[in-house]
């Protein structure tokens, strides 16, 4: 087998040499409705630990990515399929940039790089999303840091309106 199933969000490659194919990009979005959370990866590292880490990243629409920053990481990523908006928060939760991103038949910007730990999210604005995600590793929880004036991703109601309330404010400055 290619990818062993680590949960129901998380594939990691096996062996030293990855290709990822459309094929197992369909896999993954099939992969999707068994997501409570909308996402699913797949880990081209062969470990949390490795010092490079690199995922092939689905995502549903009804994905919530809490706004966090991170302590000494880099993260950059460029979509394969699908369209968002990254937003970039001052600390006080004030929106500080609007990256709009698509593939490149968008003609949209199609890659981003966040080198300073500023407080971030998505906004899917197409029904999939497909990106391919490298940062530093290894992989720390305590690396990243959720900001304390967004909903905790257990609390569905309140992430759902903080989204709403996060996409029209977007939608009215774009």
């Amino acid at each position: 087998m290619k990818f062993t199933e680590k949960s129901t969000e998380v594939f990691v490659a096996n062996g030293p040499i990855v290709q990822v194919t459309r094929a197992d990009i369909e896999f993954l979005k099939q992969r999707l409705t068994a997501t409570p959370r909308q996402r699913v990866r797949l880990c081209a590292h062969p470990s949390s630990d490795h010092y490079l880490h690199e995922m092939m990243i689905v995502m549903g629409r009804g994905t919530y990515i809490r706004p966090h920053k991170h302590t000494d990481k880099v993260e950059s990523f460029h979509v394969v399929e699908g369209a968002v908006d990254v937003v970039i928060f001052h600390d006080d939760g004030t929106v500080r940039e609007i990256v709009s991103l698509g593939d490149l038949a968008s003609g949209k910007n199609f890659f981003y790089r966040l080198s300073a730990p500023l407080y971030h999210t998505i906004i899917l604005r197409s029904d999939v999303l497909v990106i391919h995600e490298t940062t530093n590793g290894p992989f720390r929880r305590d690396d990243t840091q959720f900001a304390p004036w967004s909903p905790e991703e257990t609390d569905a109601a309140g992430a759902m309106k903080f989204s709403e309330n996060l996409s029209k404010s977007v939608a009215a400055m774009l």
